[in-house]
């Protein structure tokens, strides 16, 4: 998870508010006849169902240590009957909410609207608003725990008894278990806007609803019903366990604060899975056709690459980080074994001969090298630069509105200007920022440890939308490899950002009929996954309109 700064201020400052773009379902694009001719339009595949796992942290470096080092592994056995990905990547900004989105429609954070789970719109209104004619807009769009009924609770406020032991038993439908006061409200409905409407195209699960196949996923907050798509009908069994719960003794914070129990919790989203390939939904009470589409995310890896130790082992990597510590290659070791039971499970039911595997990550983690680690406290730096602008504008509030940081940092200003924007991006190019090292010992970096820093209509162009987008940040700092926002001592790693650790990702597609290894060299985006599923299952990519929009290929045959 990550550990953003968010430095909220009223939103009556916020200038510049633009068409929302956000509550709206984007309108279905016209077929334009031409899909057979494209090499997309799926006829001729063969499988019936598609299992995607998201490993969520881990780098194609890490596979390939792996089954270097465990040529008899269930990740090798994958790697060796299926086509691998060498040069796979992320969108960016490389956050989880982001890059499974990406995977499922087909569209980067330009297209789908989507640039973080945690973010500010222009145009949307504060979350429990009901005076939606007389407030000004600005608003947080927080889709993380925040939006739950209750975060603290595994089950997200669903109030099942016996928790942890009976999480299977939380409902498929968590849009149910967020909490209206908590998101932002679109002022022309005065209607709370879930993160369903949000999204501004479909999802492959919403094209494979449409041809009558049965969607699952599995995945860390109810947030996630996200991918239900803007008819919020998308995904027919969606189990999303809340990772940034209290976790019951013997472990103290959450599922993340303590690798074993991540771990854990994994487990209870891999027995979900396994519930479903065995004909059951993700209880295991109820019998339901085996999705079409269906899969999960894991975080085990991730939080071995980010806490500094955890069950008496170091996380992340050796020195020169092309090796993982012993913290890490124990989470790689679970996820190994994960694969194995749903690859067991597979086969058990005679369900390997028509299911195609793809293997990927929503992001990376960043740095692998240790001694490339610089924390700094973006607290700091934004202050710094709120200071900068009352001097020079002594009447002016604050200027930042609104801030994400993990090796990423996105600023929302309260003068949405080109002035003000260049403003900022000239503060933070010419002020150093302190932090810490690995060691925890003191280190300066310099231009506020940003290597990139975009600017007003700069950052649009960049994340390939408009300046009349709502969304997108004034400020989008790209951060030095290494640099991670944090004013604490309790990671080592983060995402977020656009260096290679955190968008260079593995991709492994393993299909029915796979039964040599395969190597494709080509760059090609994470993005490619949604139109390959639905060619997969023999359906029409072209159904995605981030795919018309962006005109997002299937991966290169196999």
């Amino acid at each position: 998870m990550k550990s953003a700064k968010k430095n909220a201020v009223a939103a009556a400052g916020v200038l510049g508010a633009v068409m929302m773009a956000g509550s709206a379902v984007a309108p279905a694009l016209a077929d334009n006849g031409q899909h057979g001719n494209d090499g997309q339009s799926g006829r001729g595949e063969t499988s019936k169902h598609v299992l995607l796992l998201s490993v969520d942290g881990m780098h194609r470096k890490d596979l390939d240590w792996y089954v270097k080092n465990h040529p008899m592994s269930s990740l090798a056995s994958l790697v060796n009957h299926g086509t691998s990905y060498t040069h796979a990547q992320t969108p960016v900004p490389s956050d989880s909410f982001p890059g499974l989105v990406g995977q499922m429609t087909g569209g980067n954070p330009g297209t789908t609207g989507v640039y973080y789970d945690d973010t500010f719109n222009r145009a949307l209104l504060p979350a429990g608003t009901t005076d939606c004619k007389s407030t000004a807009p600005g608003a947080e769009v927080a889709f993380t725990e925040a939006a739950d009924k209750n975060p603290l609770a595994l089950d997200a406020g669903q109030g099942l008894s016996g928790l942890p032991a009976s999480i299977l038993n939380m409902t498929g439908h968590p849009e149910t278990l967020l909490n209206p006061a908590a998101l932002p409200v679109d002022p022309a409905t005065c209607q709370p806007v879930y993160p369903h409407q949000y999204l501004k195209v479909n999802t492959v699960f919403e094209v494979a609803k449409s041809a009558g196949l049965t969607t699952a996923w599995v995945d860390k907050h109810p947030a996630y019903e996200i991918l239900n798509g803007p008819s919020g009908k998308g995904v027919d069994d969606l189990f999303t366990p809340e990772i940034n719960s209290n976790v019951p003794s013997p472990f103290n914070g959450d599922w993340t604060k303590d690798n074993a129990a991540t771990q854990q919790y994994d487990g209870y989203k891999v027995q979900a899975v396994l519930n479903e390939i065995a004909g059951k939904d993700h209880s295991g009470t109820q019998t339901a056709a085996v999705p079409a589409i269906f899969g999960m995310n894991f975080q085990s890896v991730s939080t071995a690459q980010k806490l500094p130790t955890s069950d008496g082992m170091t996380g992340g990597y050796l020195p020169g980080g092309a090796t993982p510590g012993p913290l890490l290659s124990k989470a790689l070791d679970y996820i190994n074994a994960s694969v194995g039971k749903l690859q067991s499970a597979l086969e058990s039911t005679g369900h390997s001969k028509d299911t195609t595997v793809i293997l990927s990550a929503k992001h990376g983690q960043s740095p692998m090298d240790p001694a490339a680690l610089t924390r700094v406290p973006d607290g700091a730096v934004i202050d710094g630069l709120n200071a900068a602008w009352k001097a020079a504008h002594p009447t002016s509030a604050d200027l930042v509105a609104f801030a994400t940081d993990d090796d990423i940092m996105q600023l929302w200003l309260s003068d949405h200007s080109e002035a003000a924007a260049q403003f900022a991006k000239d503060y933070l190019a010419s002020h150093p920022a302190a932090g810490n090292d690995i060691n925890n010992a003191p280190r300066t970096v310099p231009t506020s440890g940003l290597s990139k820093i975009y600017a007003g209509g700069g950052v649009a162009k960049y994340l390939g939308t408009t300046t009349n987008d709502s969304r997108y940040p004034d400020v989008l700092g790209i951060a030095q490899t290494g640099v991670v926002y944090t004013g604490g001592q309790g990671k080592i790693a983060e995402h977020g950002g656009a260096s290679a650790d955190d968008r260079d990702v593995p991709l492994v597609i393993s299909g029915a009929t796979d039964e040599n290894a395969r190597t494709v060299t080509s760059t090609v985006a994470t993005t490619q996954i949604a139109p390959t599923i639905l060619k997969t299952l023999g359906l029409d990519p072209n159904k995605l309109q981030a795919v018309q929009i962006e005109g997002t290929k299937a991966l290169p045959q196999r």
